[in-house]
């Protein structure tokens, strides 16, 4: 189950409205500094360098947020969004004014450093899983506003996503089963069966046990996917036995890249790590420029 999915595009108004804001926070009234120091007039042409080894998402995002800029700015591509790359590769070339290439330069790399980031993280995770059944997927733990690039990264590096929104599945955790019974004076099956019987048949139901007790009477409720909360190898596999395909199961709880083989060899089908999106370190790349001053020093 480790094949590499399509990753799909981010929408055009998707990547121009989340930008949009970005370059509006980063130069409210404009960028000052390139006003005063840049002549009008100078061109730049710059390169953007790897300066350690990853892979690449945001392309499109970096591209936008330097046209946004100003529409005149020219962005070729070196790699796609995907594609794996060493340290002092170029990734692309810019050629536009100076001022606009300057201004745009930090909100174009912070997105494409934080994404490249996450698509890396979920590559290692990934790649630590090949030869087993299992698959690596994000949660909703990411940065309020970015969740679409966030996600998409992680489909970069070869991840999956799990559900996007609230919006989207049923997910029952503690806090929703003690409310759901009441504190324990509902039985749990027929709490869930009646959840159930509500939903359209299109809907994913989940349910997240952290007891192995918790088990049967969720199974018994014909949900689609139990998820295991913080369970230990042997209780994995353990439940894994008792579940016996009936439904999906998911491994969640502080997944770490040292220990996310062995959980993959328990048999679960999917592994849900909130680092990916939560704490992956942005990688770090550079914009090496080459400013043309007009004859002069027109300003």
């Amino acid at each position: 189950m480790n094949e590499r999915r399509e990753i799909g595009r981010l929408s055009p108004q998707a990547i121009e409205e989340t930008v949009r804001r970005a370059l509006q926070e980063d130069a409210p009234w404009g960028d000052i500094t390139s006003e005063s120091l840049i002549p009008a007039d100078a061109q730049l042409t710059a390169k953007l360098v790897a300066r350690e080894p990853g892979v690449l998402s945001g392309v499109d995002v970096f591209s936008a947020a330097m046209t946004l800029t100003d529409p005149a700015t020219e962005v070729q591509p070196v790699l796609a969004d995907g594609a794996r790359f060493e340290q002092g590769a170029v990734l692309a070339t810019v050629a536009g004014a100076a001022r606009s290439v300057l201004t745009a330069e930090r909100v174009a790399l912070n997105f494409l450093q934080r994404m490249s980031g996450i698509a890396t993280m979920t590559a290692q995770f990934v790649a630590a899983l090949e030869g087993t059944q299992a698959r690596i997927v994000d949660t909703r733990k990411t940065t309020p506003g970015l969740r679409l690039f966030e996600r998409y990264a992680v489909r970069c590096g070869g991840g999956h996503n799990h559900r996007f929104s609230l919006s989207d599945a049923v997910l029952a955790k503690d806090n929703h089963l003690a409310v759901l019974t009441r504190g324990g004076e509902r039985d749990l099956t027929g709490a869930l069966r009646e959840v159930r019987s509500r939903l359209p048949h299109t809907t994913h139901l989940e349910v997240e046990v952290d007891r192995p007790d918790q088990i049967a009477a969720v199974l018994d409720a014909g949900v689609d996917t139990i998820m295991l909360d913080n369970f230990t190898l042997d209780q994995m596999r353990a439940a894994v036995e008792q579940i016996g395909g009936r439904t999906l199961v998911e491994a969640s709880g502080s997944v770490k890249l040292d220990a996310v083989r062995a959980i993959a060899e328990t048999g679960v089908d999917i592994i849900s790590v909130g680092a990916l999106t939560h704490s992956a370190r942005a990688l770090d790349f550079g914009l090496d420029a080459q400013i043309e001053l007009p004859a002069g020093g027109r300003r």
